[in-house]
This record gives structure tokens, C-alpha cells and sequence, in this order.
């Protein structure tokens, strides 16, 4: 597991500075008399459980390999590198991971693959779309209250259909007034939504569970950012978190309903 060698600065949104007065209408409404802020809220392992049932399916995976020479351990590392190339080739979702998966033993096993042990393979992906949507603890309840008192818009990246399917099986839909579904979560992605959206930097927040995808991006195009540490969260996801601009917050919290403590 990586280290986090941050110091989290715990604030409320009293202590946020006043907004620029050459902001718009639209800004002034979102923040409104009562302080009201817009909060980008990931899906993946921040809503939901995601991660882990990747997770189970790699298990399966390298137990059915039974790879002779090489040790579970040494056949995720190679995993972790074929995944690393099927993302920039076929993004992410099902089909990439099931595609990385088939690489993975091509190049590990003895055997050649049949068809027969390719449709095997793919099954271990295949399983995770049947999959009921685990929604984490005081998420809903969370995302009432915040609703109320904020303007909350979810940002989640991955195939499309895929992640609206979730959306939809999830319940959460209904307390965001939008949805984007982006194929990738870089600080560019962030500036895109910014200006999509025309939003007040000092008064957003992205909330999410990876570093490399909500909080660093997220901070490096200017807004603020909430982490939420998820022990399963996926290892290509890893990477230290950055330490917030001057003029920007980074907040952790252990828990999705540590929020409404917060805002």
C-alpha cells in the first residue's frame, strides 16, 4: 500500500474567501446567502464498491493460470503492465480488462489458447457486469444532505454504457443535476469541466478515492479536493498525493458521510 505524506487542512465552507464580483449569475446563485459550493463527486469506489470485484476476478484469474514458474505476485506484476498498454488502446470498462486478461495468459502460459480457454478467460471479466451495485455506507444519506445545501454533479470515467448502467442500478441519480462520463481524469478533463459548467474554481471540489485520478488533476487545475482513502482502491490508481496550492484546500476524511461535517 503507498504512503501518504500529506497533512489534511480540515475546513469549513464559512472559511472560504468571498467570490470574485465579475463572476456570473450562475455563480452567484451556487453560492447563493447560505454558501453554497459545487462538489464533482467520483463513482467508482467513492459511491460504490468498484475495485473489488476486479479484484476477485484477478484471484480466479491467476488461480486458474497456475502459472509453474512464476508466482501469483510475478503474474500481477505482468498484469498490471498489460493493463497499463490496454487503457491507452481500448480505455477502460469490461472489454479492456478482459482484453488484458487474455494478453496475460498468452504471454505466460505454455499452452496455446483455445477458443475454448479464451471464452473461459473472459468469463472471469464477465462475471463483474451481473454484479449487483454495493453502495457504501451513509452514501445515500450523505448525498441527501448535501443536496440540499450544495450543487452536486458526478464525475466518473470509463465506458460509457458501462458507467451509466451503474448510475441507473446505483439509486444516486437522482441527487445530481448532472453526470459526465469522462475517458480519461486529467487536469485538462477538470479545466473542460470547469468551463462547461462555468464554475467558480474557489468554490469546487472534487471528491473522490484516487489520487491520481480526483485529487491530483483535480488540484492541478485549481480546485479544491476531498480524499476519501479506499483500501481497495486499484493499483494503477496509486500515486502520492500532491499537497495543495496556497490558495487551494485539500481536506481527507475517512468515511463518504464525513462530508456533512464538512459542508
Amino acid at each position: 500500500m503507498f504512503q501518504f505524506s500529506i497533512r489534511p487542512f480540515l475546513i469549513r465552507h464559512k472559511s472560504i474567501k468571498a467570490a470574485n464580483p465579475t463572476r456570473s449569475r450562475y455563480h452567484e446563485q451556487m453560492r447563493g446567502a447560505n454558501g453554497a459550493q459545487t462538489l464533482l463527486i467520483d463513482a467508482d469506489d467513492t459511491l460504490w464498491e468498484n475495485n473489488i470485484y476486479f479484484e476477485r476476478a484477478i484471484a480466479k484469474f491467476i488461480s486458474f493460470l497456475d502459472h509453474r514458474e512464476h508466482s501469483p505476485e510475478m503474474v500481477r506484476l505482468v498484469l498490471n503492465d498489460v493493463e497499463r498498454e490496454s487503457i491507452v488502446k481500448h480505455g477502460y470498462g469490461l472489454h479492456s480488462f478482459a482484453h488484458s486478461l487474455v494478453e496475460t495468459f498468452e504471454k505466460l502460459s505454455v499452452d496455446p489458447v483455445t477458443p475454448d480457454l479464451h471464452e473461459r478467460i473472459r468469463s472471469f471479466a464477465h462475471q463483474i457486469a451481473d454484479h449487483p451495485i454495493e453502495v457504501l455506507p451513509g452514501v445515500p444519506e450523505t448525498l441527501q444532505y448535501l443536496g440540499e445545501r450544495h450543487h452536486l454533479i458526478m464525475m466518473t470515467k470509463g465506458n460509457p454504457a458501462e458507467q451509466f448502467g451503474k448510475v441507473e442500478r446505483s439509486g444516486l441519480k437522482e441527487y445530481f443535476s448532472a453526470v459526465e462520463i469522462v475517458a480519461e481524469k486529467d487536469e485538462s478533463t477538470y479545466r473542460s469541466a470547469i468551463a462547461k459548467y462555468a464554475l467558480a474554481a474557489d468554490t469546487t471540489w472534487m471528491v473522490g478515492n484516487s489520487p491520481k485520478s480526483d485529487i491530483n488533476p483535480a488540484l492541478a487545475a485549481g480546485l479544491h479536493a476531498v480524499f476519501i482513502p479506499h483500501g481497495d482502491t486499484w493499483i494503477l490508481e496509486h500515486e502520492e498525493v500532491a499537497p495543495a496550492p496556497a490558495s487551494q484546500r485539500l481536506l481527507v476524511v475517512d468515511r463518504f458521510d464525513d462530508l456533512s461535517k464538512h459542508f
